[in-house]
């Protein structure tokens, strides 16, 4: 009996060492695919901020893949380019040459956004079918998978609204954009901290985990505004702080009727509503440290509540330096990039409250 019991502790250990070394190599995936995201994020942020959005005028999910490689192909995406009104009204003077250096950040956009569909679905295809991939998360890493393809189409949804009338995208369609790229980005960052080691501190309070969804929840929210910035080109104007418009509250936040729409189609209101939501932000990351250090004080959760304060503190303070210098392309580029970071710090700690996926050690539970 002795011997009996023995060598099935032996085979629980060997199945739970399996299922460690499963979850590294999913963890180590998705930090791929994480990296990746944050490529594209940037990049899709060089492509607004160098107006190169509308450089290409169709949608080839596979050919496209391929770029013009000779004068005449390059003529011929030129002159397609030469039909949409944003040529017609603002690039009339616009050369090959010049049209070359907007076709490649939309081209290399394109391309990343093709590579993470690839780099993601392999890798789950070959994990599942070599049993590496616990059954709980199968169907979510299929549902992530699904977005991205939605994405896609709502890329090209965005695109194709300054192909006709507008001579730019429509600022709604470039949030809905940046937004379904955030959730993503969440998604596999909430899956791989799922997967990770967790401290075995207790949390600040009972209601903690509720306080940092909030936080993370309104770190999104504060990534709408900013696109609403940019989709409006708001950052270009109003380039001073702390006072705008020489005003604490501006004047004509409400100019436009009805006075709702000045929410999504003011410059100046909605860059005034994104000032503000950086301040809440920071406020709500202050209290969450004050009252973590307050209540567990040497414990991981207060830790990272102090990081977060650091990191929403860094942001805010890029966001300013970009805005005092008119939204250089490399500021603009920092400015999404740390956005990205905070958001990505506020979900992993919000699902660091939840504990790690519990190991199965039933030996007939294999995957």
């Amino acid at each position: 009996m002795a011997i009996a019991n023995t060598t099935t502790e032996q085979d629980m250990l060997r199945e739970v060492r399996r299922q460690d070394g499963n979850r590294r190599a999913v963890r180590i995936w998705l930090g791929l695919v994480l990296l990746a995201l944050f490529c594209l994020v940037i990049v899709g942020g060089a492509t607004r901020l160098t107006n190169s959005g509308l450089s290409i005028t169709e949608w080839k999910p596979i050919h496209g893949v391929v770029p013009p490689l000779n004068a005449t192909e390059w003529d011929e995406e030129f002159k397609l380019y030469q039909r949409i009104p944003e040529y017609q009204q603002l690039n009339s003077d616009m050369t090959v040459e010049q049209f070359k250096s907007i076709f490649w950040w939309e081209w290399a956009h394109r391309l990343i956004a093709r590579g993470i569909g690839v780099i993601f679905a392999l890798p789950l295809f070959y994990f599942w079918i070599a049993g590496r991939i616990e059954r709980r998360l199968r169907w979510p890493l299929v549902g992530i998978l699904a977005l991205g393809g939605l994405q896609g189409a709502i890329g090209w949804w965005m695109v194709s609204s300054g192909l006709s009338v507008r001579t730019d995208v429509s600022q709604y369609r470039l949030a809905t954009h940046l937004i379904m790229a955030c959730l993503i980005f969440a998604s596999c960052i909430w899956i791989m901290r799922a997967l990770s080691p967790h401290s075995d501190d207790a949390p600040p309070s009972g209601h903690a985990h509720i306080w940092a969804g909030i936080i993370a929840a309104f770190a999104l929210f504060q990534i709408y505004l900013g696109a609403l910035v940019a989709g409006l080109d708001a950052g270009f104007s109003y380039n001073t702080w702390p006072l705008m418009d020489g005003a604490v509250v501006p004047s004509d936040l409400l100019i436009q009727q009805p006075a709702w729409i000045n929410l999504f189609e003011n410059p100046k209101t909605v860059q005034f509503m994104h000032r503000v939501g950086a301040y809440t932000l920071f406020a709500l990351t202050l209290i969450n440290m004050i009252a973590a250090l307050a209540a567990a004080p040497a414990t991981t959760h207060a830790r990272r509540a102090v990081v977060l304060v650091i990191l929403v503190a860094i942001q805010a303070a890029i966001g300013i330096a970009t805005l005092l210098l008119q939204v250089p392309l490399h500021w603009g580029l920092l400015h999404q990039a740390g956005a990205l970071v905070v958001f990505g710090f506020a979900v992993a700690n919000w699902r660091g409250f939840y504990g790690e996926y519990p190991r199965s050690t039933a030996i007939a539970e294999r995957n």
